[in-house]
Protein backbone atom coordinates (compact mmCIF):
# COMPACT_ATOMS: atom_id res chain seq x y z
CA UNK A 1 0.00 0.00 0.00
CA UNK A 2 1.02 3.71 -1.02
CA UNK A 3 1.49 6.28 1.46
CA UNK A 4 -1.30 7.78 -0.11
CA UNK A 5 -3.70 4.84 0.09
CA UNK A 6 -2.53 3.71 3.66
CA UNK A 7 -3.56 7.62 4.85
CA UNK A 8 -6.47 7.35 2.47
CA UNK A 9 -7.84 4.23 4.37
CA UNK A 10 -7.06 5.57 7.87
CA UNK A 11 -8.50 9.36 7.52
CA UNK A 12 -12.01 10.27 8.79
CA UNK A 13 -13.94 12.02 6.18
CA UNK A 14 -16.50 15.12 6.58
CA UNK A 15 -19.61 13.29 6.18
CA UNK A 16 -18.18 10.76 9.17
CA UNK A 17 -18.73 13.12 12.22
CA UNK A 18 -21.69 14.78 10.26
CA UNK A 19 -22.95 11.86 10.51
CA UNK A 20 -22.23 10.82 14.35
CA UNK A 21 -23.16 14.63 15.47
CA UNK A 22 -26.62 13.81 13.85
CA UNK A 23 -26.51 10.56 15.71
CA UNK A 24 -25.56 11.95 19.23
CA UNK A 25 -28.22 14.36 18.62
CA UNK A 26 -30.99 11.26 18.42
CA UNK A 27 -29.43 9.88 21.73
CA UNK A 28 -29.90 13.20 23.43
CA UNK A 29 -33.62 13.62 22.26
CA UNK A 30 -33.93 9.38 22.92
CA UNK A 31 -33.04 10.22 26.30
CA UNK A 32 -34.50 13.42 27.03
CA UNK A 33 -37.93 12.31 25.93
CA UNK A 34 -37.77 10.50 29.45
CA UNK A 35 -36.59 13.16 31.17
CA UNK A 36 -39.79 15.05 33.77
CA UNK A 37 -39.73 18.93 33.26
CA UNK A 38 -38.01 18.67 29.58
CA UNK A 39 -40.96 16.01 28.61
CA UNK A 40 -43.93 18.09 29.93
CA UNK A 41 -47.04 16.12 30.63
CA UNK A 42 -44.50 13.55 31.31
CA UNK A 43 -47.61 11.64 33.39
CA UNK A 44 -49.12 11.18 30.06
CA UNK A 45 -46.60 9.34 28.91
CA UNK A 46 -47.92 6.05 26.76
CA UNK A 47 -45.98 3.35 25.14
CA UNK A 48 -47.40 4.14 21.91
CA UNK A 49 -50.41 6.07 20.16
CA UNK A 50 -51.92 9.24 19.71
CA UNK A 51 -53.43 9.18 23.30
CA UNK A 52 -50.08 10.08 24.80
CA UNK A 53 -50.05 13.10 25.93
CA UNK A 54 -46.50 13.77 26.99
CA UNK A 55 -44.58 16.78 25.10
CA UNK A 56 -40.73 16.82 24.11
CA UNK A 57 -39.67 20.81 25.13
CA UNK A 58 -43.46 21.22 25.66
CA UNK A 59 -43.86 20.95 21.67
CA UNK A 60 -43.23 17.67 20.35
CA UNK A 61 -45.67 14.81 19.95
CA UNK A 62 -43.24 11.66 22.35
CA UNK A 63 -44.21 8.07 23.40
CA UNK A 64 -41.95 5.80 25.26
CA UNK A 65 -41.72 3.57 21.52
CA UNK A 66 -40.54 7.34 19.90
CA UNK A 67 -38.28 7.39 22.52
CA UNK A 68 -36.75 4.36 22.21
CA UNK A 69 -36.94 4.52 18.21
CA UNK A 70 -34.96 7.44 18.67
CA UNK A 71 -32.18 6.20 20.95
CA UNK A 72 -31.96 3.15 18.39
CA UNK A 73 -31.69 4.88 15.52
CA UNK A 74 -28.28 7.17 17.22
CA UNK A 75 -26.98 3.94 18.59
CA UNK A 76 -27.40 2.79 14.57
CA UNK A 77 -25.61 6.09 13.30
CA UNK A 78 -22.75 5.66 15.60
CA UNK A 79 -21.88 2.59 13.91
CA UNK A 80 -22.89 3.25 10.74
CA UNK A 81 -20.31 6.98 11.37
CA UNK A 82 -17.10 4.87 11.43
CA UNK A 83 -17.23 4.38 7.53
CA UNK A 84 -17.77 6.90 4.99
CA UNK A 85 -20.02 4.65 3.54
CA UNK A 86 -22.40 3.75 6.69
CA UNK A 87 -22.18 7.26 7.62
CA UNK A 88 -23.69 8.36 4.15
CA UNK A 89 -26.11 5.72 3.83
CA UNK A 90 -27.38 6.44 7.56
CA UNK A 91 -27.78 10.01 6.69
CA UNK A 92 -29.18 9.39 3.12
CA UNK A 93 -31.37 6.26 3.84
CA UNK A 94 -32.35 7.80 7.08
CA UNK A 95 -33.41 11.14 5.83
CA UNK A 96 -35.58 9.31 3.21
CA UNK A 97 -37.35 7.61 6.12
CA UNK A 98 -37.54 11.20 7.81
CA UNK A 99 -39.29 11.93 4.84
CA UNK A 100 -41.64 9.40 4.61
CA UNK A 101 -42.41 9.94 8.22
CA UNK A 102 -42.95 13.65 7.10
CA UNK A 103 -45.34 12.26 4.36
CA UNK A 104 -47.65 9.87 6.35
CA UNK A 105 -47.48 12.27 9.27
CA UNK A 106 -49.80 14.58 6.67
CA UNK A 107 -51.66 11.95 5.64
CA UNK A 108 -52.99 10.84 8.38
CA UNK A 109 -55.58 11.82 11.31
CA UNK A 110 -53.86 12.75 14.30
CA UNK A 111 -56.79 11.79 16.66
CA UNK A 112 -56.80 7.93 14.98
CA UNK A 113 -55.24 4.77 15.47
CA UNK A 114 -53.26 5.25 12.74
CA UNK A 115 -51.15 7.88 14.53
CA UNK A 116 -49.14 5.44 16.22
CA UNK A 117 -45.56 6.68 17.00
CA UNK A 118 -47.10 10.02 17.80
CA UNK A 119 -46.82 12.28 15.81
CA UNK A 120 -48.39 15.85 15.78
CA UNK A 121 -47.91 19.43 13.63
CA UNK A 122 -44.50 20.36 14.89
CA UNK A 123 -43.24 16.83 14.32
CA UNK A 124 -43.80 16.98 11.35
CA UNK A 125 -42.34 20.01 10.25
CA UNK A 126 -39.12 18.69 12.34
CA UNK A 127 -39.38 15.45 9.57
CA UNK A 128 -39.20 17.36 7.01
CA UNK A 129 -36.05 19.96 7.98
CA UNK A 130 -34.18 16.68 9.54
CA UNK A 131 -35.35 15.17 6.04
CA UNK A 132 -34.30 17.46 3.47
CA UNK A 133 -31.19 18.25 6.26
CA UNK A 134 -29.69 14.56 6.32
CA UNK A 135 -29.96 13.79 2.85
CA UNK A 136 -27.80 17.47 2.36
CA UNK A 137 -25.45 16.27 4.75
CA UNK A 138 -25.08 12.93 3.49
CA UNK A 139 -24.77 13.85 -0.22
CA UNK A 140 -23.02 17.13 -0.20
CA UNK A 141 -19.94 16.20 2.50
CA UNK A 142 -20.20 13.05 0.27
CA UNK A 143 -19.90 15.37 -3.25
CA UNK A 144 -17.39 18.08 -1.65
CA UNK A 145 -15.00 15.22 -0.95
CA UNK A 146 -15.20 13.49 -4.41
CA UNK A 147 -14.37 17.17 -5.76
CA UNK A 148 -11.09 17.51 -3.79
CA UNK A 149 -10.13 13.53 -4.36
CA UNK A 150 -10.47 14.52 -8.18
CA UNK A 151 -8.52 18.22 -7.72
CA UNK A 152 -5.99 16.05 -6.14
CA UNK A 153 -5.27 13.65 -8.91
Amino acid sequence: MTGRSATAATTRRPVQPAAALVAVVFLLVGVLGFIPGITSHYDDLTFAGHHSGALLLGVFAVSVLHNIVHLLFGIIGLALSRSPGGSRGFLVIGGFAYLVLWVYGLAIDQHSGANFVPLNNADNWLHLALGVGMIALGWGLTAVERRRESRAT
